[in-house]
């Protein structure tokens, strides 16, 4: 079956949240996004608040991030970032845990591109091809990362020429990926 980004994506998140409510009985949970405002938000607890997606459409996609640098971002990475509002996602690829970025409200959104910028900017300065990161491995420095060129999904060290390919698009990746409950 193939899937665009944001059928992709959609069909994950459907899946982490079966997940989440399969093993505790609640949506997903984050403790990093506690008292954090969004409206993604179904309930607090201890230190947590749980969530559940909600659609999002903003006007102007990811054209802040191109206009600052005057670049094309791959439309796969405008699906990716503005298809919903949800929290981070763990989960798991060919053997590697990361967290799938998410965007967790309208200020989020506008800082993801400012942290976005900076990314773009420092790989620009150290004369590394443009990508867009959608993940955090568990090492510091690791990001999963789009390839701005071939919109190949890519594990890369930030700051180095070290890139693994990872997938051959990110629809792909995100179809292949499996759903982890995070403790």
């Amino acid at each position: 079956m193939t899937f665009n980004v944001t059928e992709a994506l959609a069909d994950f998140t459907r899946r982490y949240v079966e997940l989440w409510q399969e093993e505790t009985g609640l949506p997903p949970a984050s403790s990093e996004l506690y008292d954090v405002p969004s409206p993604c938000i179904e309930r607090t607890g201890d230190e947590v608040v749980h969530w559940l997606p909600k659609p999002f459409t903003p006007a102007d996609k990811l054209s802040k991030v191109e206009n600052a640098l005057d670049i094309c971002l791959q439309n796969s990475i405008h699906d990716y970032y503005v298809t919903q509002l949800a929290g981070d996602m763990s989960a798991s690829f060919d053997g590697l845990s990361f967290s799938l970025i998410q965007v967790w409200s309208e200020d989020d959104f506008v800082r993801l591109q400012e942290n976005l910028i900076g990314h773009l900017v420092t790989q620009k300065r150290l004369k590394l091809s443009p990508t867009v990161f959608i993940g955090t491995t568990d090492s510091d420095m690791g990001l999963i990362s789009v390839c701005n060129l071939t919109g190949q999904v890519i594990l890369e060290q930030f700051g180095s020429k070290e890139r693994t390919v990872l997938s051959a698009d990110l629809a792909a990746f995100i179809s292949a990926a499996t759903p982890v409950v995070s403790s």
